[in-house]
């Protein structure tokens, strides 16, 4: 798999994904850029100079900043480490489930906000969903190289696991509950839908509550990456007095 990109590749390179070789694009130039070619050369990683026109081709002609990367596929984990991660850093679960979340787009997105919010791990299903592939950690900014994320067979099984565990599940999703009107606190997963038909109701039945974002405007539906960075963010709200 390729990743493209300045920020995605450098994040890359600092974590613990396995790079195998770098492309840099040929005459380039700048501060930002050279921070970055100091820490491939810095790392060890094969590296190699090349054409713009080999550069534009090997991305599918997508925006790579000068840089291209050859890594291993993408390692996910299981929702027993993500669990454990929580516990290691003694904190409360903060989970994040994707019920079919097809674009790739969204997903990097959604990917990044979950890393910046400080959640422990996410889950996909391993059928119809997007798979952390290049476009994806483009999107993400590096940030899938800092976040859990573990693939399952079956969702509804897993939120019942989860809940028997004391873990509170909820579905950010049109319901009778304002999101602003619930306890965040604790250990939580929240479950954002897929970009067309939301949240299946069989999952929809096992959470403990369908949580909504209240809409003023004529549109009644949020693009799902944003509704997920609002939800998450209200949880942060909600826990970051707890932390303190």
């Amino acid at each position: 798999m390729i990743i493209f990109g300045r920020n995605s590749v450098k994040e890359a390179l600092l974590s613990d994904a396995n790079v195998v070789k770098v492309y840099i694009k040929d005459g380039i130039s700048g501060q930002e850029n050279q921070e970055v070619i100091n820490i491939i050369k810095n790392s060890g990683v094969e590296y190699k100079f090349s054409p713009r026109a080999y550069m534009d081709k090997r991305a599918n002609f997508q925006k790579h900043q000068g840089f291209i990367a050859e890594i291993s596929d993408f390692k996910y984990c299981e929702v027993q480490d993500i669990i454990d991660f929580a516990n290691a850093k003694g904190e409360q679960l903060f989970l994040c489930i994707l019920d079919g979340i097809e674009d790739p787009h969204n997903l990097g997105s959604i990917i990044r906000t979950c890393e910046c919010a400080g959640v422990h791990g996410i889950v996909i299903e391993k059928n119809r969903a997007c798979d952390v592939n290049s476009t994806v950690i483009k999107v993400s900014a590096g940030a899938s190289n800092h976040m859990k994320v573990a693939k399952v067979a079956n969702i509804p099984q897993l939120i019942d696991k989860l809940k028997k565990s004391g873990v509170w599940v909820y579905s950010v999703e049109l319901g009778n509950t304002l999101i602003y009107d619930t306890n965040l606190k604790g250990d939580l997963a929240l479950v954002i839908g897929s970009e067309g038909r939301g949240t299946r109701r069989i999952i929809l039945d096992k959470c403990d509550a369908v949580l909504s974002l209240p809409m003023f405007g004529k549109v009644n539906s949020l693009n799902a990456s944003n509704a997920c960075a609002i939800a998450l963010y209200e949880a942060v709200r909600q826990r970051k007095v707890v932390q303190d």
